[in-house]
């Protein structure tokens, strides 16, 4: 029974510690040193309203907006709750039907010549927000058709919606797709 005295109170200490104060402390110094960030990085509409996160992904599917990569989440798309990929290998039949079915989904939208891989394949996360540059652009034809835009303006709205690689060096270019289809959505037509 001695020995059971000092096990039980290093758990409550510990759990105290290591449940308690240390996450009270870091979520502390992040709302203070990373408000935005700490606060959900919401993105709002012209109203002010909260319309999604900037990081992470929402579904799109009509043809006047940009597509984001699609999501492999359980229970719905781009839940935040149940991130994870699929987990089915590159010769799994169900895999190869999916991205067969998207391919198909994607060039009966107008998109010609090779169709990026992040426009069929989803993420570990299954949540991704961005698509690259390259990936915005082959989409562009199928917005500016539906929105009676140039692709021209559309090409100017993705440039001015590039972010740029983090600390200069890290990652690739990417856009927002929520941004992106809200400027859309800002545009007087």
């Amino acid at each position: 029974m001695k020995d059971l005295k000092p096990a039980i109170l290093l758990f409550i200490a510990f759990t105290v510690i290591c449940g308690g104060i240390y996450p009270a402390v870091v979520a502390g110094i992040a709302s203070v040193a990373f408000p935005k960030q700490a606060g959900g990085s919401f993105i709002t509409d012209r109203s002010g309203r909260e319309v999604g996160s900037a990081l992470i992904g929402q579904p799109f599917s009509a043809p006047q907006y940009f597509w984001p990569r699609p999501s492999a989440t359980a229970d719905f798309a781009y839940n935040p709750t149940a991130s994870g990929g699929s987990n089915l290998g590159p010769t799994n039949p169900d895999y190869l039907k999916t991205v067969a079915e998207r391919v198909k989904a994607l060039r009966d939208s107008g998109i010609t010549g090779s169709v990026p891989a992040e426009l069929v394949q989803a993420s570990s996360s299954g949540l991704d927000p961005h698509i690259s540059r390259e990936t915005a652009a082959v989409q562009i034809p199928r917005v500016a058709r539906a929105r009676g835009m140039t692709d021209e303006e559309l090409a100017r709205l993705v440039a001015a919606h590039t972010e740029e690689r983090q600390l200069g060096f890290l990652g690739e270019r990417r856009v927002n797709v929520l941004a992106l289809n809200l400027a859309l959505d800002n545009i007087k037509q």
